[in-house]
């Protein structure tokens, strides 16, 4: 079959939610894919953020191949070994005490909302539920996750939206304080703003939210969904921010590409779930975490993480260099392998010509480029994509 016959099938067959790249891949390899005419693509989405370890990583095939011949699923009835043990390797390695699984982030996200409006129900009383979010802000697509996005464009034509949640300017701690009252539950963050243009929430800024936060017993939620699993340097990103939350929500990097979603709170926290509170069918299926497992052990245990953080400060830099020699680049900013690069000029121009020549990027707004390659790329792979970033440029600038 043929790209053009995939896409009228599609076109067929498909509900049209989303504007795709005119590719059809059919392999992966490391950090190349490759399309179904035979050719090969330098990967600087990693299945938006999720690819961790790129593609057919050895440790995670063998993992799921082995869990698949043995045990795909059995319902949260019963206790199965892979889901303990990945909560257990997640609990060991980060400020929580306990964990929800499920199955993608807004899922995840979900639970968090939930689990905070439990908690301070149970603590006082129902006329505390209220929910601060971040003004350009990504959470999800089902109602309460759309609702805590705070994006206009997301919510556009799904009014009435939920009740009880409201919007601040990120990186703002005046407006977040005006907006936190005696109906606040919690407040829900991103770390740095993925979907919204790549922003870094600033250490001192977090400080006074967390403060605010443990002052008037206000819940602090972080969504790292896209930041999480090594993705900034870290294996998280407020470990590098110098904040803890309550509760952190995780997806993308967590199975490697394969979906699994988790929700983490402290003990105190995790308390207000009790039997029948909340729920997922098949949310921390052995499948799932086993890939889970694999993907932390290569994370924690083997050199992939160390990688990453150093492929991410050469990456950085050469974005930097970069923007000192074109006009176009009006700013570069991110942790890690986390790096957005604002252009004064449509994104999609850009992304439209380094597919042309063999790389994929994806834009994260109008004018903001976004890349999110595996942890494993390699330095002569950063050196061709800034080789393309070059070309495209130094053609607009002609």
């Amino acid at each position: 079959m043929s790209t053009e016959a995939l896409k009228r099938d599609a076109a067929q067959y498909l509900m049209q939610t989303y504007t795709r790249q005119p590719l059809s891949i059919v392999r992966g390899s490391g950090t190349k894919v490759y399309d179904l005419e035979g050719r090969e693509y330098l990967d600087f989405v990693g299945g938006i953020a999720v690819n961790v370890l790129g593609h057919g990583h050895p440790d995670l095939v063998q993992a799921i191949q082995r869990q698949a011949a043995q045990l795909i699923h059995t319902s949260n009835l019963y206790y199965t070994e892979p889901q303990v043990k990945l909560a257990q390797m997640l609990v060991e390695h980060s400020f929580a005490d306990k964990v929800f699984f499920c199955n993608s982030g807004a899922e995840a996200n979900e639970a968090a909302i939930k689990l905070a409006r439990r908690y301070s129900h149970d603590k006082y009383g129902a006329g505390r539920y209220e929910i601060v979010t971040m003004k350009n802000s990504f959470h999800g697509r089902t109602f309460a996750t759309l609702t805590a996005t705070g994006q206009a464009k997301v919510q556009k034509d799904y009014e009435p939206l939920l009740q009880g949640f409201s919007y601040v300017a990120f990186n703002n701690f005046e407006e977040l304080e005006r907006a936190v009252t005696d109906k606040t539950a919690a407040v829900l963050l991103e770390p740095i703003q993925g979907e919204g243009g790549v922003h870094v929430a600033e250490r001192e800024y977090l400080k006074q939210v967390r403060d605010l936060c443990s002052k008037k017993d206000v819940l602090l939620m972080f969504d790292e969904i896209q930041t999480g699993m090594g993705r900034t340097g870290t294996m998280f990103a407020y470990e590098q921010l110098g904040v803890q939350p309550d509760i952190m929500t995780l997806a993308k990097g967590l199975g490697g590409g394969v979906p699994i979603g988790a929700c983490l709170a402290t003990d105190s926290v995790a308390k207000a779930f009790s039997p029948g509170s909340h729920a997922s069918t098949f949310g921390g299926n052995p499948l799932a975490c086993a890939a889970g497992l694999a993907v932390c052990r290569a994370l924690l245990e083997g050199h992939v993480l160390d990688h990453g953080r150093q492929m991410g400060e050469y990456f950085a830099k050469g974005l930097s260099d970069c923007q000192s020699r074109h006009r176009v680049v009006k700013e570069v900013r991110g942790l890690g392998l986390l790096q957005g690069m604002e252009v004064e000029m449509d994104a999609k121009v850009v992304v439209s010509e380094c597919l042309d020549r063999g790389v994929l990027i994806n834009g994260a707004g109008e004018h903001v480029l976004r890349f999110v390659p595996s942890l494993i790329i390699t330095q002569l792979e950063i050196d061709r994509l800034l080789d393309t970033l070059e070309q495209v440029f130094s053609k607009q600038a002609a």
